[in-house]
């Protein structure tokens, strides 16, 4: 009797195992001695029929990295409109005498993150200054006779999240976003070697801005050092310091860090650009400080912000094509401009805490319970967001009930793609498969779908991965073999 009921357990083990998917077998080795083992982790992936395909931990809620971008990019996309764009709006104040505008000419910015990037989508920054000279040209000034101002004041508080750390908030992906930028609120500095224990060599090569103190407090390191140069800055002065090494044996490089002046150097820029073709300005450039005061180079508040006359604005890319650059490069810049702007036109407020409170509405509206989520900023970089893998299957398939799905699937790359390139580039039918990837220390999840041969998900899936002691490259052969058997 003891023999048939061992022989039935195994049987019934047996049959079990044959039941359950490759993917599903893959997940319990993972799960049992695999490079997982020790990590915090969870997936949940099932068909169009609600089937589950994989599934361990999945109500665990995890950090998603830049997993959240998805949030941020489809509730963006469902709110406003995949053809929506943000504006940017040219105005004056003062009056105009004989062609000559006696008074200052403002640049006010709702938001638009393109200006001045160098995305294929972004208008040229000729090309769109020249269409804000005309504006000035049709309101009869060819001359003026005041400042440029660039007012980014319509977000209000800080630039960035206060959760980011203080490592990410100087370097190009941890900008901020204000509601007037320019070249994304980055700098560029070209950097190389200089002797052994000497400052490393520096020169900020785009964009200008010449009201910045760039300090250098870094050091040439011996070879096999690495490259550790990080510039610390803040919008609360004029002022950054440029620390950390760089060995001699590593190659020059350009840098990418924060520029946290964006109004300003935006209108730096069309100051320059006027005074060079034919409209001469005998005023400074400057923008709104966070009291509503213009602000000159000078860094001395001088009167309050006026009420322009509104003469003309220009539009951005089509929200579909900033999401589409969101979700395949993981630009936190863009995502945060999506976040902030929800919240701004909802409540005429951009705060973080006011954004979380519309986010959460805008969840609700999809049908969703925003309690599965904690969302706190729009790109992913703080690690105070947290969502399970079961939660981001039910957003991803409320996706495909929304009237915007196919913009926003449109927007996630294949494997071979933007943050993507290494994974799976060889994979046969790669191009089935449309997820987005989110990394950092500590932290790798991919989330989205497995298309049929028509383009329509066949599967959902959502796969996080936080704490896995495991080296980096380990895991994500782990998960790319674990896509590899979903896809089959």
């Amino acid at each position: 009797m003891k023999k048939l009921t061992l022989l039935a357990v195994a049987l019934a083990i047996s049959l079990q195992a044959m039941a359950q998917t490759p993917a599903q077998q893959y997940v319990d080795k993972l799960q049992r001695n695999g490079v997982l083992k020790n990590a915090v982790w969870g997936i949940k992936a099932v068909d169009r029929d609600g089937n589950i395909v994989a599934e361990y931990n999945s109500g665990k809620k995890l950090v998603p990295a830049s997993n959240i971008k998805l949030v941020t990019t489809g509730v963006a996309l469902n709110h406003f409109g995949a053809d929506s764009r943000f504006s940017t709006e040219i105005g004056y104040t003062g009056e105009i005498k004989d062609g000559i505008l006696e008074g200052d000419v403002y640049i006010i910015g709702h938001g638009d993150p393109t200006i001045g990037a160098k995305d294929s989508i972004a208008t040229g920054i000729d090309a769109l200054f020249g269409r804000w000279k005309s504006m000035l040209k049709a309101e009869g000034i060819t001359a003026v006779h005041g400042r440029i101002i660039g007012d980014g004041s319509a977000y209000e508080g800080n630039l960035e999240h206060q959760s980011w750390g203080y490592d990410d908030i100087g370097t190009y992906y941890g900008t901020g976003t204000n509601a007037l930028c320019f070249y994304q609120n980055a700098i560029d500095l070209a950097v190389s070697a200089a002797d052994e224990g000497q400052h490393v060599n520096m020169t900020q090569t785009y964009p200008d801005t010449p009201w910045m103190r760039m300090a250098n407090h870094s050091v040439t390191g011996p070879a096999g050092t690495g490259n550790s140069l990080y510039l610390y800055t803040t919008d609360l002065a004029p002022y950054a310091e440029l620390r950390g090494s760089f060995a001699t044996d590593r190659k020059p490089k350009t840098e990418h860090f924060a520029n946290k002046f964006g109004a300003l150097t935006c209108a730096y820029y069309f100051r320059n650009y006027l005074e060079n073709n034919g409209t001469p300005v005998t005023g400074t450039y400057a923008d709104i400080d966070r009291g509503g005061y213009i602000r000159t180079p000078d860094f001395v508040p001088t009167q309050k912000r006026g009420e322009p006359v509104i003469i003309g604005q220009t539009k951005s890319p089509e929200l579909k094509d900033i999401a589409r650059i969101t979700n395949v490069r993981s630009d936190n810049f863009y995502a945060e401009a999506m976040f902030r702007a929800i919240g701004e036109e909802s409540t005429q407020v951009s705060l973080y805490d006011s954004c979380i409170v519309v986010y959460n509405k805008a969840i609700q509206a999809l049908g969703l319970n925003p309690l599965g989520i904690r969302q706190v900023d729009g790109s992913g970089l703080s690690r105070m967001n947290y969502v399970s893998p079961e939660w981001m299957v039910e957003f991803l398939n409320a996706m495909q009930r929304s009237g915007v799905f196919p913009q926003f699937l449109a927007s996630l790359p294949h494997p071979g793609e933007g943050t993507l390139s290494a994974l799976l580039p060889k994979l046969e039918g790669k191009e089935r498969i449309r997820i987005k990837s989110g990394s950092m220390d500590g932290v790798l999840c991919y989330s989205g779908y497995i298309l049929d041969s028509t383009g329509t998900p066949k599967i959902t899936l959502s796969i996080m991965t936080n704490n896995a002691d495991a080296p980096a490259k380990e895991v994500r052969a782990a998960l790319a073999r674990l896509l590899s058997l979903l896809i089959e």
